[in-house]
């Protein structure tokens, strides 16, 4: 009996293990199934799902996201050619940059000529190229180049005074990103007509200078002219979005050329809440405001001495290349007189956002660098207000306003004559400073909500004051005692001079019996008045906690010409 009775429990036990078993593989197939389906769905992300699924900051810094491909058969392939590379380019870029060095040729020095240029034996190397989406009748490729030359290149220049010196540029470093375009693409061989290149982005640019036989630190200037002129004319002459256009069938491809394309207005207002970079009192702010990194077109604001909550109220206009691809890059630094000024922070608007003919108020932060942008200090905001303004199609705007004044952005489009981008181009500077925008400005101080405490009874007295910027016209409401709900419903009428440039700053009192505490301010310009007519709106208090002021503003205009 205890023989079947154990036959039996083996039994029962064997069939139980060959079942767990059989059950354990199928739920391991299954989980290697789901692990392999998961692993292919990580191999179809990009990028941009990576970066959905996961925050910046649980990246480390070694991370670097590329979508280049690798470029190590065109290396090698460009290490046999490039004896003949040099050979071939040498003289082409004497030709080519020998009249652009005359171009930039600062006025210290009489005269700037290649006597010698060989690329040397290096060749650069591509780490990268990407295939752009673009129009169907282009091809538009990025490559990424490294060179660490070791060329053989010696200007002879002459100064003002007579002295002739051969000087050796040496130990060139280059990054950066080429962009090269087909276009357009045509049924005949090889398929194209031209090929555009440009300099897309540059990275590095490091040389230096030597003068053969001597010591170019014993000429004054001479370095920092040389080298300023060289960086300069490669800034100008290849970097995007200018363009190299090379033809290779023969045809008319003008239209390949780089054009202005219209005028970026660009009111830099303020900044709140800058990093100070001073050991005694505050910082003294500047901005450096650019569309292009250009001397010329670069364009800096005053000093505001001793804030970190400067008021600039400042204009500028840049000519824009290429809406699509271009950015408004704002700097911001502490002068420190006659040492270099050190940057706080900076920040960039891409030009592309904007809506031809629409003014956009922004708020950009600031941050250490444009490059890597995981910057989490606090280094400040800039207030912007942009407008763009296309060439040739100022007119459609002119429906905003009526037919006796103009705003600033839109004046470029007055009496429009038969070649509107021509007038825009010529003629708008001398409008501008002939046109004033006088009016009267209606402010009706509503209310205000939920204002922080000020006062140990946990309530404020608040009163509002009213200022314009350039004039100084001061008005300021009554005091409502004990609450941080208060309602003024109060109206003032202010005759404004020049309603394009001025600035309306409104400012949240507390008072008290033996003074008074700033509880924060709204500061806003008149374009959208100006625009609209006429407009209620809630604006939040900067520099308290809590709280927004209700407004009415309306603008009745008085247009008047100066120096006419």
């Amino acid at each position: 009996m205890g023989f079947f009775l154990g036959i039996f429990f083996g039994a029962a036990l064997g069939f139980g293990l060959i079942v767990i078993f059989a059950r354990y593989q199928n739920i391991r197939s299954l989980k290697r199934n789901d692990l392999a389906t998961t692993v292919a769905s990580f191999a179809r992300m990009t990028v941009q799902d990576s970066r959905k699924l996961l925050p910046p900051e649980v990246y480390p810094s070694w991370v670097v996201f590329s979508h280049r491909q690798k470029l190590n058969w065109l290396n090698r392939q460009l290490e046999k050619l490039w004896p003949y590379v040099d050979q071939a380019a040498s003289e082409i870029i004497r030709n080519s940059v020998e009249p652009i060095l005359e171009q930039y040729r600062p006025a210290i020095l009489a005269a700037l000529k290649f006597s010698k240029l060989t690329l040397g034996t290096v060749a650069p190397q591509f780490t990268g190229v990407t295939t752009m989406e673009s129009d169907p009748k282009e091809i538009v490729m990025e490559m990424e180049m490294q060179w660490d030359g070791n060329p053989n290149i010696v200007l002879d220049i002459k100064t003002l005074v007579g002295v002739a010196l051969p000087i050796q540029v040496k130990n060139i470093r280059f990054t950066g990103v080429f962009r090269i375009i087909f276009k357009p693409l045509v049924g005949e061989f090889p398929c194209f007509g031209a090929i555009c290149f440009s300099l897309r982005e540059k990275r590095n640019l490091d040389f230096t200078l030597k003068v053969i036989g001597g010591d170019i630190g014993s000429i004054p200037g001479v370095s920092d002219a040389i080298e300023t002129t060289i960086r300069d004319a490669i800034e100008d002459s290849i970097t995007w979005p200018v363009r190299i256009i090379i033809p290779i069938l023969p045809g008319d491809y003008s239209d390949l050329e780089l054009k202005p394309v219209g005028m970026l207005d660009v009111k830099l207002i303020q900044a709140k809440e800058l990093t100070n970079k001073d050991l005694i009192g505050k910082s003294d702010p500047f901005a450096e405001v650019f569309i292009r990194p250009l001397r010329a077109r670069m364009k800096n604001s005053k000093v505001i001495n001793n804030s970190l909550n400067p008021i600039w109220n400042e204009h500028f206009e840049f000519e824009v290349e290429d809406i699509s691809t271009q950015h408004l890059t704002v700097k911001v630094y502490d002068d420190e007189g006659v040492q270099a000024s050190e940057l706080i922070g900076c920040a960039q608007f891409p030009l592309q956002e904007l809506q031809p003919g629409k003014v956009k108020v922004v708020w950009l932060k600031l941050l250490k660098d444009l490059e890597i942008q995981r910057d989490t200090k606090n280094r400040g905001q800039v207030h912007l207000e942009l407008l763009y303004c296309p060439y040739g199609t100022e007119s459609v705007f002119m429906n905003a306003f009526n037919a006796d004044f103009r705003l600033t952005s839109l004046e470029k489009a007055l009496r429009p004559g038969p070649d509107p981008i021509e007038q825009s181009k010529s003629g708008s500077q001398q409008k501008k400073s002939d046109i004033l925008f006088r009016g009267v400005l209606t402010v009706t101080v509503i209310s205000a909500e939920e204002l922080p405490a000020t006062d140990i009874s946990g309530k404020s007295d608040p009163f509002v004051v009213i200022t314009m910027k350039k004039s100084d016209q001061r008005n300021k409401t009554r005091v409502l005692n004990n609450t941080l709900n208060p309602v003024w419903n109060q109206t003032f009428d202010i005759i404004v001079e020049d309603g394009l440039r001025d600035l309306l700053i409104v400012e949240v009192w507390d008072h008290d019996t033996f003074g008074k505490d700033k509880i924060g301010r709204c500061i806003m310009t008149l374009t959208r008045v100006i625009l609209e007519g006429e407009f209620s709106d809630s604006f939040p208090v900067d520099g308290a906690k809590t709280g927004k002021l209700n407004l009415y503003l309306k603008w009745t205009p008085q247009p008047i010409l100066r120096d006419l």
